[in-house]
């Protein structure tokens, strides 16, 4: 969830194990609910992921990760998301 609107935003089901030593997921709930942005800073080419209700900085989106079981890895700050406890089966 959006640390500040509580928006609901990745589901526990599309974490996975990451090297990038952020929470990863592979999918967002709705791609209605995260905007990506051009970053250029660092010198590097990012996209950045922000949600669209409240406009929080997330993260940032790859593709082609080789670490994701779809390519896509949504890198997202630990503080910027509240954790939902695990999903029941």
């Amino acid at each position: 969830m959006d640390i500040v609107t509580g928006e609901p935003l990745f589901s526990p089901r599309d974490k996975y194990l990451s090297s990038c030593g952020w929470p990863a997921f592979i999918a967002g709930l709705d791609e209605d609910l995260l905007k990506e942005v051009e970053d250029r800073s660092f010198g590097r080419l990012r996209t950045e992921v922000r949600s669209a209700l409240g406009d929080t900085h997330l993260g940032h989106g790859f593709e082609n990760d080789p670490e994701s079981p779809n390519g896509v890895r949504y890198c997202i700050n630990s503080v910027a998301i509240q954790h939902a406890p695990p999903a029941a089966d």
